[in-house]
């Protein structure tokens, strides 16, 4: 502990016992030092031992004395003597850190996480238009991002000699499957196989088999064909323009369906244990205050992101009345799993020093006893404890800081301080304490 914390932790100990800061005790006259004598009974406290130092420093004085700062020492009375590990306070001083005890009990640990996400495209159901052929635009009939097309409709109108020449093809083949009529059985199934096979052609480069009969019926090969949507969506992306030629395989259109979407969020690395596919999640978007929205948990990386220690999790969400919209930003609600009843206490009982966890335990008689534990999951306003504490002990979950200052001061946390001696000689106070002349 270094001395700024000391000093923090002693200021908060003074004032809760009545103290000011000069360690005078507020009903003293101003200017004046704690005196005591062989005996004194300091109120309702008992015989004064020794005097220690209220820094917490390893130091006592069988008279009163200032330190360095020029705080007094600390009288210790009879009956707040300590045995090994442990810390007695009187009763007045429990009362005044308004100490506040509660059993280690046995409970669900489960929790609910609540991550960021950002919505974006179900990768599943985005699709990218793109010819099977070179070719022209010579009309655009859905020419906006944004637009929304069902299976079927024409998006573009294209001319291609490619195309033209397979389109004549398999017209020539029908026609003369047709002039075949009366011929032989034999003659007719060539002329079939030559019409399939020109049809298939026009089906490979992307022409729809619905307009396969308005080919097969004309006079003469039509210039211009359509390319329809094959499914159901709106337009994300469009490079399309009319008069561009274009290339085969060139992507002219990103079909997506938004009827469900995806949020894409990050947990933490100590969390990722908790999250489970399947499980059920609640979205709250940025654009819609006060509502929810239903999700499930469908995806849980099986890597970590080094520089940010996360695992991306996904979130399918529905989106049937297409309210939501990709790249909206929002949070997620997830239920950590739990795996049955834990032992655990209240998180405010369990003090951290950052190099151990320990917690104040109640023994009765207003006596308590720091106790090392080990800390597992958090969740609840609770904390697992591995191990350290039995079930149905009485845990401090309030005034613990407190004790702990008081525990520091007396240094029955390292055992640094043997009550009635002082480290530098050793030696305990051989005769009663008496009142100091002036």
């Amino acid at each position: 502990m270094n001395v700024r914390s000391a000093v923090v932790l002693v200021s908060a100990y003074l004032v809760l016992c009545g103290c000011h800061g000069n360690g005078q005790s507020a009903s003293a006259p101003p200017g004046t030092a704690p005196i005591a004598t062989a005996g004194d009974t300091g109120n309702q406290n008992g015989k004064i031992l020794y005097y220690r130092n209220p820094m917490g420093l390893p130091d006592t004085s069988p008279v009163p004395k200032k330190d360095a700062m020029g705080m007094d020492y600390i009288p210790v009375y009879a009956g707040e003597e300590m045995a090994p590990g442990k810390i007695h306070l009187a009763a007045e001083k429990v009362s005044a850190l308004g100490v506040r005890t509660e059993p280690a009990s046995r409970r669900s640990m489960a929790r609910t996480l609540r991550i960021a996400g950002t919505l974006e495209v179900d990768e599943r159901r985005r699709w990218t238009v793109s010819p099977r052929f070179d070719g022209w635009i010579t009309a655009l009939p859905v020419s906006t991002v944004g637009a929304i097309v069902h299976r079927g409709d024409v998006l573009l109108e294209v001319y291609s000699p490619e195309l033209v020449g397979a389109q004549e093809d398999y017209r020539i083949a029908a026609a003369e499957l047709a002039a075949l009529a009366a011929a032989d059985r034999d003659a007719r199934a060539g002329a079939e196989a030559l019409v399939r096979s020109s049809g298939e052609r026009l089906t490979n480069l992307g022409i729809a088999a619905g307009d396969l009969p308005a080919l097969r019926s004309g006079a003469t090969a039509r210039r211009e064909l359509p390319l329809r949507a094959e499914h159901d969506g709106v337009v994300i992306e469009k490079s399309a323009r009319v008069g561009m030629r274009f290339s085969a395989g060139e992507a002219l259109y990103q079909l997506a369906d938004l009827s469900t979407l995806w949020l894409i969020g990050s947990v933490a690395e100590q969390d990722v244990a908790q999250v489970r596919i399947g499980a059920p999640a609640t979205a709250s978007m940025v654009a819609y205050p006060g509502r929810t929205f239903g999700g499930r948990v469908t995806f849980v990386s099986a890597v970590l992101q080094p520089e940010t220690r996360t695992a991306q999790v996904r979130i399918e969400v529905p989106n049937r009345d297409g309210r939501l919209k990709p790249a909206m930003f929002g949070t997620v609600d997830l239920p950590a799993a739990s795996d049955g009843l834990r032992l655990a206490v209240p998180e405010s009982a369990v003090l951290d020093t950052g190099t151990r966890q320990l917690v104040i335990i109640d023994r009765g008689g207003n006596t308590f006893e720091p106790r090392d534990v080990r800390v597992g999951t958090r969740g609840n306003g609770y904390a697992e404890l591995l191990d350290g504490v039995r079930e149905g002990e009485l845990v401090v979950v309030n005034g613990n800081f407190l004790i702990d200052a008081e525990s520091n001061l007396r240094a029955a946390i390292g055992g640094s301080v043997r009550p009635g001696s002082s480290p530098t000689t050793g030696a305990q106070p051989s005769a009663p304490v008496a009142r100091p002349e002036h």
